[in-house]
Order: structure tokens, then sequence, then C-alpha cells
């Protein structure tokens, strides 16, 4: 089996292991009010991948209209929330069967017609890091379906110890590389082309901003943020599985309205996405790193990456990853909200098969987002990948640090 149908294999096993936590009865929930039910998600990926797939395979539709159905999300915070009834979406059974015999005429004409170089195998990368993203919004929600519609799974872990103090790094003047320099590798198309900037000096936290740190903000008179919950005897966070007392040192997940107003309560400000790149990949003999610790690949090193956990962890868990400049938990453990609206590099250039994919979403009202989370595959965690989102989007594993 070539190399790229075995990696949208695997991509497609792990989504179907995610479906796992998912009682069958809570197909129809809605855990997130601006999203889709459940349903729609258990269909989509499929549905991605044949009206993808299937035009350039001369596939002719078997279901057109719920190759329609399951084409599309919903921008979160669009201004309206979605309220049709359960009734108006299929039955789970009939959704599963659909997907199988998606499956089953896709698998079949790629081993007939092969994937070479070309646009095939690039609508393949896109379907496979599609479904890797798409894994990754399923725990978003899965994270606010309510513990009774899931089946068990671990406790996040405690999070009580005192975090030693850390200064600050100092990151020297520098140019950084944004996007993907190389063509032939794949890439989203806001990933191209590639752009040299130039970033003057500054200071960033050494971690993230900690739910602790975070905390005297909320003291101080803040709303708490999405993932926290007030009780008799304090504050709690809820888990993936689990309700626990706030773990005081993990990263705070938060919104980018809510990231740059803390930031602006300690008299810091966010990073913009240049700088953010200094942080992370610069070097100060000029180079730039392919990941933070140098070039190793993620699958193996340690980090909260790559589905390896459902809860962030201690933010200083993982001090071998640190950045040349000393800069830890980069990658991996919550997105890291930016000051930079999303927009295109100069030179860009949209997939001709997927024209919106990034241009619908340069309206300078997202923000672009680095790192990733505990629920990121590791083929994402790529220097040059953005992610984006709007800025009072509450439901992301997406924390921040500051810089001036």
């Amino acid at each position: 089996m070539p190399e790229a149908t075995a990696r949208w294999k695997a991509a497609q096993a792990a989504s179907d292991q995610l479906w796992q936590v998912v009682r069958p009865t809570a197909l129809e929930e809605r855990p997130v009010p601006e999203r889709h039910r459940l349903i729609f998600y258990f269909g989509h990926l499929e549905a991605f991948d044949w009206n993808l797939l299937a035009p350039a395979l001369d596939l002719k539709p078997f279901r057109p209209a719920w190759d329609k159905l399951f084409a599309f999300g919903i921008d979160p915070v669009d201004g309206q929330l979605p309220s049709e009834p359960a009734s108006a979406w299929p039955e789970g059974d009939e959704v599963r069967a659909y997907n199988h015999e998606i499956r089953q005429r896709l698998a079949a004409a790629l081993a007939q017609r092969g994937v070479a170089a070309g646009e095939l195998a690039q609508r393949l990368n896109v379907a496979m890091e599609h479904r890797w993203m798409h894994a990754e919004t399923l725990c978003y929600l899965l994270h606010n379906l309510g513990y009774e519609h899931k089946r068990r799974g671990p406790a996040p872990p405690n999070g009580g110890r005192k975090q030693p103090p850390a200064e600050p790094v100092a990151v020297p003047a520098g140019e950084v590389t944004l996007g993907q320099p190389d063509r032939s590798v794949f890439g989203w198309d806001n990933e191209f082309a590639a752009q040299r900037v130039r970033v003057e000096g500054f200071a960033a936290d050494r971690h993230k901003v900690t739910n602790r740190e975070y905390l005297a903000f909320v003291e101080a008179g803040a709303a708490p943020p999405h993932f926290w919950r007030r009780t008799g005897n304090g504050w709690r966070y809820r888990g993936m599985f689990a309700e626990v007392p706030l773990p005081l040192d993990h990263p705070v997940y938060v919104t980018q309205a809510e990231a740059s107003a803390y930031a602006g309560w300690r008299g810091r400000r966010l990073p913009t996405e240049a700088e953010w790149h200094r942080l992370a990949f610069g070097t100060p003999e000029g180079r730039e790193r392919s990941y933070p610790w140098g070039e190793t690949a993620p699958a193996r090193m340690d980090g909260n990456f790559d589905f390896r956990s459902w809860d962030p962890a201690p933010v200083d868990h993982h001090p071998e990853t640190a950045s040349a400049w000393g800069a830890e938990d980069l990658m991996g453990n919550g997105w890291e909200w930016t000051a930079t609206p999303f927009a295109p590099f100069p030179g860009f250039t949209p997939f001709p098969f997927y024209p919106g994919y990034s241009a619908d979403f340069f309206d300078g009202r997202h923000f672009v987002l680095k790192g990733g989370s505990a629920r990121t595959a590791a083929c994402l965690l790529r220097r040059s990948f953005r992610n984006w989102f709007q800025p009072h989007y509450p439901y992301l594993y997406a924390g921040f640090r500051c810089v001036s």
C-alpha cells in the first residue's frame, strides 16, 4: 500500500477511536451551541473525503443529497445559532452504512489507480490532514458533552504543586521564515509563499500563563474562563472525563480576547506570529530549527501532543522541549494565541479544488494560533502550520504567553 494511502488509513483509525468515547444515544446531542449536532461530524469526515477524492477518481455519487448535507460545518460565532431539531438528521446506523460505503469505494479506486505525485496525491494529503484537524475539533465538542453521554476515561492529572518562578527569556533581534519554503512538500494554501521577516528584540514568558497566574486576574474582577467552574470551596476544572480541583500549574485555556486582556492587565501584550516564530525556532547562530528543540521528529520526543493525553499537563513538565532561548512548552499542551490577524502571505494561491479553505477567513476577524495541543496530530506540528479562530470562541485548547 502506498505510503500516502497508509497514512490516510491511520488517520481514519484514529478518528474511529474517538467515536468510541460517545455513547450511541448521544449522536443527536449538540454539546457546543454554535456547532452542528454530533451526527453531522459523524458523517462529515467521510463526506469530505468523498467530495474531494471521488471527482479525481471518476467515481459517481451514490447519495448526492447526503454528500451535500454533510459537506460543510459552521464557522463558530457567526452570529446565529443553529436550531434545527434532531429529527432533521439521519439515524446513526444509516450514517454508519454511508461512511462504510464511501471508504470501500474510495479504497478500491485508490488501489486501482495508485497515488503518484500530482493533484490526486495533494488531495489525499488534504483529506488526511483535514481528518486530523477534525479529530481535534471533535475533542472540543466531546469535552463539552455531558459526562453521562461519554464512556469513562482517565481523570485529568493532579496539578496542585507549587510551580517554581521562572524569569522571562530574552530573545535578540533577528529574522524568521514564515511559511513553507518548499512547494514540493505538502502544506495548506495559507502556508505559502515563504517570506523572511525582521523581528526586533523582546522578552517572553518562559512558560504558558498558568491557571494560578490567571486566577489573580479573575480575583481582580475578570470573568472566569470557560473550562472553570465555581464551587463553594473554590474553582474546579472541567476535564474531558471528570471535574477536578483547578490544577494551578497547568496552562489556562482562554479566548484570544481574554488573553489580550490579561496581557494588558500585566502591562504586556501577546506576541505577533513572527515573534512567536523567533521565540520557538530561532537560534543565536541565526539558523532556524524545524521544532523548538531541534530536528528530532515529535514522535521520538516526550511532550503533551499527538493524542497522548486528554487534558493539559504542568507547563514545566517537558523542559527537554525548550527552544534555543529557553522557552518551554511551545509545542503541545495548548495552542498559543498571537496578536496577528489571519491573512495571506505574499504570493498566496488558493487550492484550485478547495478555493475557500483559507480565503473565506481572511476577514480580519480571525487570529493566528501556533504550537499545538495535547490533541494535535504530530504531522500538524510542522513549523509552517497555522491555526486560526475568532477571538471570542471559548472551547479551544488554547493558552498564551506574554511578551514585552
